[in-house]
């Protein structure tokens, strides 16, 4: 079901089911834009017509942006038995984090919801047109929110519509469950217990001196410019819908040049060799698509009866007309110029190419800052399951992160002041190799002597 449409009906069922009236004007406003920037990452974009080629930047996008984000993080909890426990499965959800933050990145967001198997605990990983944020603090976290499973049994669509409520420090989880044929609607509610998929689960559950909502919320951490007031996050391309658009106009005018100019030869039916079995001419070794017939009126004079089509490509002007347009959508995307556009024909000066990377950098930063939020929320989410079903005991949960710092810092420019630090004697040299060659404080107290003895030794022997 189309997320516009399942908003529709998850605002009727909730005002069929709740005293308070609910209100999800600001997600249908929402709405149309994540099914854009879906069907954009899907490479899907409304505009593209038959036969026209998507260069599919909404992707590559979204993919960048997740892999500068994630790259060689280090994330783990300690600090007791507990975390102890938290830990591998802490670990297995990281495993796949860099995918599913992209996904996050092109629809604008993702909640990271952890829940117990027999095994123990797993994470689901919920994109942002399968949740429904229903209300939200005035800190901007989700109070109230709904999430949506579908299956296909036969010809009959099972749905189940799972409401989190926190309120006066008590967290309320409602399960509804609705069999349709049709895949527009919900249909019709049936009791949680009749479908077997669902028969372990209750119809509402409370637990008292919650705090939050047990799940991790990551958004993209960039202004909403399709709604100001709502919460929900948006997609990293999000303000470059017309940039892109241009892009793929532009992308499928390079391959129809190609394609139009094809080189041919238009020959006189009278050179080729009928082939009466077949009923056609014949052309010379398989070169079908190289000729092309024409027929000339008999006695013709001033018409060959053989020429070749070969125009010239405009490869050169097209190809630089599409560069630039990348160009406009790396400034769109907080992207630094040359990620997509062609690093060797930036025609930038170096400042403008400078700011370009800082504007990548902060990007890229806050949104290891969002994503580190989120991921929190995830651990604190595990712990408050662990703590329901006594499956360790308690303990504190210390989580440390570690980020490529070369992502989001100009790294010449920082070894380059650590090194006049070092000659002001702000910075040890002990402190330096820490910091630049991964050693210990013991490994780089011992290469620092090793070196003096050496000098001492040069000059022993001069």
């Amino acid at each position: 079901m189309r997320f516009s449409n399942m908003v529709s009906q998850i605002g009727k069922v909730l005002n069929n089911n709740s005293e308070a009236p609910v209100d999800l004007s600001y997600l249908a406003t929402m709405a149309g834009h994540i099914e854009l920037w879906s069907a954009m990452y899907e490479g899907k974009s409304p505009w593209l017509k038959k036969g026209d080629e998507s260069c599919n930047l909404p992707a590559s996008i979204a993919q960048e942006i997740a892999r500068l984000v994630t790259l060689e993080l280090k994330s783990e909890c300690t600090g007791s038995e507990r975390a102890d426990y938290i830990k591998p499965y802490y670990a297995k959800a990281l495993e796949n984090l860099k995918k599913y933050v992209e996904y996050g990145c092109a629809k604008g967001s993702l909640v990271f919801k952890p829940y117990t198997t027999t095994n123990g605990l797993a994470v689901q990983y919920i994109q942002a047109d399968c949740f429904f944020p229903v209300s939200f603090d005035d800190s901007g976290n989700i109070t109230d929110c709904v999430f949506t499973e579908q299956f296909r049994k036969s010809k009959k669509i099972y749905t189940r519509l799972e409401r989190d409520i926190i309120e006066d420090d008590t967290l309320t989880i409602i399960n509804m469950a609705f069999v349709s044929s049709n895949p527009e609607i919900l249909g019709t509610q049936v009791d949680i217990k009749e479908v077997d998929k669902w028969k372990m689960l209750e119809n509402e559950v409370k637990f008292k001196n919650v705090s939050k909502l047990p799940f991790g919320f990551f958004k993209v951490p960039l202004a909403n410019t399709v709604d100001s007031a709502s919460p929900i996050g948006v997609s990293v391309y999000s303000k470059a819908i017309d940039s892109i658009r241009l892009a793929d106009e532009r992308y499928s005018q390079i391959d129809w040049e190609f394609v139009s100019k094809e080189a041919a030869v238009h020959i006189a039916e009278s050179l080729l060799k009928y082939d009466k079995e077949a009923d056609r001419y014949e052309y010379p070794g398989g070169k079908n698509r190289l000729y092309r017939t024409l027929e000339y009126s008999s006695g013709a004079t001033d018409k060959p009866l053989m020429d070749t089509y070969s125009p010239d490509i405009r490869d050169q002007s097209l190809y630089n007309g599409f560069n630039n347009q990348l160009k406009r959508v790396e400034f769109d995307c907080n992207l630094a110029y040359g990620t997509l556009s062609d690093p060797n024909n930036v025609d930038k000066t170096a400042e403008e190419i400078k700011t370009s990377k800082q504007r990548s950098y902060s990007m890229v930063s806050d949104t290891q800052l969002a994503l580190q939020n989120a991921l929190k929320d995830l651990i604190d989410a595990m712990d408050f399951w662990v703590s329901i079903y006594g499956l360790a005991p308690e303990g504190d949960i210390n989580t440390s992160f570690e980020w490529d710092d070369s992502i989001v810092v100009d790294s010449e420019k920082a070894r380059s002041t650590d090194r006049a630090d070092v000659a002001m004697g702000a910075m040890t040299l002990v402190e330096y190799r820490m910091k630049w060659y991964g050693e210990t404080e013991e490994v780089a107290m011992q290469k620092l002597a090793g070196q003096q003895e050496d000098g001492e030794t040069s000059g022993d022997d001069e």
